[in-house]
């Protein structure tokens, strides 16, 4: 048995692990622990806040009792809101306190993106303009070309986690461009586990969603490769 760890930040989509762990059907267990968001914001002091090293050391303890092996916090805006430079120094701190592997889904996306043997992509954001404006710029500090990058102006992670399945396929054909190789869905209060392989047959291209990437990076993070035909490109067995 594989555990990995997720800090998410309080109630939106959560149950996304729950679907994900029985769609790998394997002897992985995704634990999730929940940190306290604060204010509900899609806005950049909120936000800042939210992915504090004090709130996030806070769900480090329930997290070992888990029996993790890796930890991922699972939040995108509140870790490529510090800059790549302060991301990365919240993971370290992340990984000094909880004594275990550690990264965060802003850095999953970069790596899967690579993983995925593309350079360019399209974001289609449910944040704000500004918020999507930094997420773009954190993959641009890691080499990835955003060829275009679109906002939906949603506030709050409660808000985004209604939504459903005609909403997230809107959104994706929304914020694809024809010149990019993958599109990128970037909050994690967003549902996506269930429209994967949907997504990816309307778009005809990778898919990648928060979620699907957090998981993705905590079994890279615990050096295990897990295959599914459910979850995407990224999880699909190497022909």
């Amino acid at each position: 048995m594989t555990a990995i760890g997720f800090l998410y930040p309080g109630h939106s989509a959560e149950d996304d692990y729950e679907r994900i762990e029985q769609m790998l059907a394997s002897d992985v267990r995704l634990a999730v622990v929940h940190t306290d968001i604060g204010e509900d914001a899609h806005r950049i002091d909120a936000l800042l806040e939210m992915g504090a090293a004090e709130r996030l050391a806070a769900g480090v303890e329930e997290l070992r009792l888990s029996g993790a092996e890796a930890v991922v916090w699972a939040c995108t805006s509140g870790s490529f809101v510090y800059g790549r430079e302060g991301a990365q120094e919240q993971i370290r701190a992340l990984a000094r306190s909880a004594g275990l592997p550690a990264s965060s889904t802003s850095f999953a996306f970069a790596h899967a993106v690579r993983a995925l043997g593309a350079s360019r992509v399209a974001v289609a954001a449910t944040y704000p303009e500004d918020v999507a404006g930094l997420f773009a710029d954190f993959l641009k500090a890691g080499g990835v070309e955003v060829v275009s990058s679109r906002s939906s102006g949603i506030i709050t992670a409660a808000e985004v986690g209604t939504w459903g399945r005609d909403e997230v396929l809107e959104l994706a054909l929304a914020g694809d461009a024809r010149e990019a190789e993958v599109v990128l869905l970037p909050d994690t209060a967003l549902h996506t586990a269930a429209y994967l392989r949907e997504l990816e047959q309307v778009l005809g291209k990778p898919v990648l969603t928060a979620n699907q990437v957090s998981v993705w990076e905590g079994l890279r993070l615990a050096e295990r490769r897990v295959w599914s035909k459910t979850l995407g490109r990224l999880f699909a067995r190497p022909e």
